[in-house]
């Protein structure tokens, strides 16, 4: 057995380390673990303001696996640490009941149907998540097949097909050849874990600007937030039939979970409560399976360090994709990358450079569908107060919208009223976010422009977002995604 060389990390010390209590071998376990490898992630806050005394018993709960047996000829080690996180599925682990309600028919697949990986700094104060397409078009290092025994040469495959052919080891061999880091944990998550660890936390918040329904998942959300119990977190971060994006967009939804998961986690009390950090980790670490170096004594320090950890802390990216159905023999569609975009993000993580574009603080801004630069907005001034049409003008154009001169209303005006054409109204509800309490009215033939009058009532000009500004391989920090 070869043992993972680990990547040099700094760990200040302030007294000497507790030794640890001798580790009860685990015998094998069952293949399973399953599709959201994101919820493991929650390991990299576990422990924060708790010790030995809270976790030095829940390493023994972790199904133990070697995924670095045998592995020769590695990436070396870098700063910071490299966590790979899957997810296989395990459908029949539920009930009849569960499988019905939450639309899992079929059988499972026993492959890898979510791979993310994390960078977490050597300062420990920033964590990357990287996600990997399930149908990258990869080229497989020569292996012996598990199923069949049989010695197979190097060959081109999808990425999900690694688990299938050559369990964790095919796999990490496949991500270290592919990304040229060196990964010094490996971590499967169980798919009904995913479930039982959101209702421990008490459900995550998501919010969307469009209703999303999916009719394979069974999801359906309406406009705004909604809190997600764990059947239902389960149903987004499965779904892939809200629009054209299909898995890409469904890795996005999951980095949108994650995220908020964190925002969950890190300012709901869990980490420095230790009964509910206690039934939190326990639920989690009850259905992982991880490599023999991840416990104790890893969950302790990684907590130590990320006490501050916050959704701003975080980053995230997928893969940049040349061809999202490049078409190979005997393969069908397959997802390929763009060598040169994923590249960078990759040299950027063994230097460990951050990815996205930090922001100063600010007021934070309100998520909507249609960015404001693709709006175009006149304002008429029904208040009578002089010269407050030019004021929401200019704070309106600040904030992107495309702006014409302002006026005066031609009577004066209780409410303030949005007119628009039921073609735009999209456009309308970008409007309407950036002012609160305003009436919006469909104007049939009015064209593309939409027309504000402001009213007596009118308050403030709130600030809106479309895309974010986005960095290496256009990755955005978690506070981007997460509800406000």
């Amino acid at each position: 057995m070869t043992a993972p060389a680990r990547s040099p990390r700094p760990r200040p010390r302030t007294r000497p380390r507790p030794r640890p209590r001798p580790r009860r071998p685990a015998g094998p376990r069952p293949r399973w673990a399953r599709r959201i490898g994101m919820t493991a992630s929650a390991l990299l806050l576990a422990a924060g303001g708790c010790g030995h005394a809270v976790v030095s018993g829940l390493d023994t709960a972790i199904g133990r696996i070697d995924p670095f047996e045998g592995l020769n000829n590695r990436p070396k080690g870098s700063d910071g640490l490299n966590f790979l996180l899957v997810g296989t599925d395990g459908r029949e682990k539920l009930t009849e009941e569960q499988r019905k309600r939450y639309h899992l028919g079929g059988a499972p697949c026993h492959c890898t149907d979510t791979i993310m990986l994390v960078h977490l700094s050597g300062d420990r104060r920033r964590a990357s998540v990287i996600s990997i397409p399930r149908d990258s078009y990869v080229h497989l290092p020569e292996h012996t097949d598990r199923a069949t025994g049989e010695r197979l040469p190097a060959h081109a495959g999808k990425i999900n097909a690694a688990y299938a052919q050559g369990g964790p080891q095919l796999t990490v061999r496949t991500v270290e050849k592919m990304t040229g880091l060196h990964l010094d944990h490996y971590i499967e998550v169980d798919f009904t874990s995913f479930m039982k660890t959101v209702d421990a936390v008490g459900g995550v918040e998501i919010c969307s600007a469009r209703p999303m329904k999916d009719r394979y998942t069974g999801l359906d959300l309406p406009v705004g937030t909604s809190r997600l119990n764990g059947g239902k977190a389960l149903q987004y971060v499965r779904s892939r039939h809200i629009d054209g994006a299909a898995d890409l967009g469904r890795m996005q939804r999951q980095q949108r979970f994650l995220a908020a998961l964190v925002d969950e986690v890190s300012s709901g009390g869990v980490l420095m409560n230790p009964v509910k950090f206690d039934r939190v980790a326990s639920t989690l670490l009850g259905s992982v399976r991880a490599d023999r170096g991840f416990g104790t004594d890893e969950l302790v320090d990684l907590g130590k360090a990320m006490r501050g950890f916050k959704p701003s802390s975080s980053e995230f990216v997928s893969v940049p994709i040349e061809d999202p159905s490049y078409p190979v023999a005997g393969l069908g569609s397959t997802v390929k990358w763009d060598a040169a975009k994923a590249g960078r993000i990759f040299r950027a993580l063994r230097a460990d450079r951050p990815l996205a574009a930090h922001r100063p603080a600010e007021r934070r801004a309100a998520p909507v569908d249609v960015a404001p630069q693709r709006v175009r907005v006149r304002v008429d001034n029904g208040t009578g107060r002089a010269g407050l049409g030019g004021r929401v003008t200019r704070e309106l154009r600040a904030s992107g919208f495309a702006t014409q001169p302002p006026g005066n209303a031609p009577a004066p005006a209780k409410r303030t009223v949005i007119t628009y054409d039921p073609r735009w109204d999209r456009s309308a509800r970008t409007v309407a976010a950036a002012l609160p309490g305003a009436e919006l009215r469909a104007v049939r033939g009015q064209g593309p422009v939409m027309r504000v009058t402001l009213g007596s009532d009118f308050r403030e000009v709130r600030k809106v977002r479309g895309t974010p500004q986005r960095g290496v391989g256009g990755a955005v920090t978690g506070d981007q995604v997460t509800c406000e």
